[in-house]
């Protein structure tokens, strides 16, 4: 039986580790190839990731695969939630992606809650109040005129930004998008109105795509730079918690899981999203999941 062998890059807000899954007669392995830093650079009193570095990092990591004649049948990212990169017209990123941490959302659910009250917003999205989803990130930075929405055709979430640079094709990932608080979990699909109530246009985000699809292959410059050859990247579960609860060993759906990172989210896994009165209370959060 033929061995199959998958490059997993796991990026939290601190570091990204890439590590090599192999799959042959039903057993499951896991190395680690590859682990490096996810730095916050501060600039001029804002708060960037430098996505430029990680990209470097994924290069590296390709490159150590050639290096041991590695065979790569798929490559997948997964990383944090509701940050994005601005992208123009051209396809060109318009300078870095705005980190979570930045403080320039302080308040802005209050500002944001006279435009939709806070309950309507919770209707059509279920997810958890967080000043730095991106629905406030994205009404602040047009209270702020930021130069990088001002001149932007489209966003993409982390994990797509870096599936988009290693390969030129740009989706939107279902479970990753679902953190941004503008995603309705019963349609799957962004509610245009939270958008336009943020003075953002509902075109900057792409339609969305399931977990499975494929991105695209390694674009040839950069297959011939690492040596790897044009290996497929698809778009896994690209939120890391998304990806941690469908590794979770359950024989069947009755089960809780308890996920920690930078922190720790304990839940459950349903069909459909749990919208209620009472869910709404408790600010009890319905991520998507695979």
């Amino acid at each position: 039986m033929k061995k199959h062998n998958f490059l997993a890059f796991d990026i939290g807000a601190t570091s990204g580790r890439a590590v090599l899954v192999s799959l042959m007669n039903g057993k499951f392995e896991m190395r680690e190839l590859h682990r490096f830093p996810n730095n916050l650079l501060e600039l001029h009193g804002k708060y960037y990731w430098n996505i430029y570095n990680l990209y470097e990092e994924l290069k590296k990591s390709l490159s150590l695969c050639a290096r041991e004649d590695i065979p790569v049948d798929s490559i997948g990212i997964d990383t944090w939630g509701v940050d994005f990169g601005y992208l123009a017209s051209d396809g060109s990123l318009l300078g870095l992606p705005r980190a979570y941490r930045d403080p320039y959302t302080e308040g802005a659910l209050e500002e944001y809650f006279r435009l939709v009250p806070r309950e309507e917003v919770y209707r059509l999205t279920g997810i958890q109040f967080m000043n730095f989803n991106s629905l406030f990130q994205l009404f602040r930075a047009r209270k702020e005129d930021f130069a990088p929405l001002r001149n932007a055709e489209e966003i993409l979430f982390i994990p797509d930004l870096l599936s988009y640079l290693l390969t030129g094709k740009k989706v939107c990932e279902y479970t990753d998008a679902s953190t941004s608080q503008l995603l309705n979990p019963v349609t799957k699909q962004f509610e245009p109105s939270l958008l336009e109530a943020a003075g953002v246009s509902p075109s900057i985000v792409r339609q969305v795509v399931m977990p499975g699809t494929l991105v695209g292959e390694l674009t040839d410059a950069l297959a011939e730079e690492t040596g790897i050859g044009k290996i497929p990247v698809i778009a896994v579960a690209g939120h890391d918690t998304a990806s941690a609860v469908a590794a979770v060993p359950a024989r069947d759906e009755h089960f809780a899981y308890l996920s920690s990172g930078t922190w720790s989210l304990m839940g459950i896994e349903t069909e459909q999203p749990i919208i209620t009165e009472e869910s709404y209370k408790n600010n009890f959060t319905n991520e998507g999941g695979i």
